[in-house]
């Protein structure tokens, strides 16, 4: 072989090992941005949850709560409850 073909040969062998090491450190990278991708996915499932949980309880509470309010508007004490006159005012019931 004579000295071009060895340059060429070299050249090439070295552009291989740089391209093969540099697609390893790629492939490393890679692994580890796929495993944070995968924490971050399995946190966003977790706030979704616990969202549709806190959806879930205040539609709780608040069905209960007019349940409550219409119990306590019906069966509560009728002392504080008037007419309202024509000039805006309040009349007590039972004067």
């Amino acid at each position: 072989m004579n000295v071009a073909e060895w340059i060429l040969v070299i050249f090439l062998s070295v552009a291989l090992l740089v391209f093969l090491i540099l697609g390893i450190v790629l492939l490393a990278k890679l692994i580890g941005i796929t495993k944070e991708a995968k924490k971050i996915i399995i946190k966003g499932q977790d706030i979704a949850e616990n969202a549709n949980g806190v959806v879930e309880n205040v539609k709780d509470m608040t069905s209960i709560g007019v349940v409550v309010k219409s119990f306590a508007d019906k069966f509560g004490p009728n002392e504080n409850k008037g007419k309202e006159k024509s000039d805006g005012q309040r009349e007590e019931k039972g004067r």
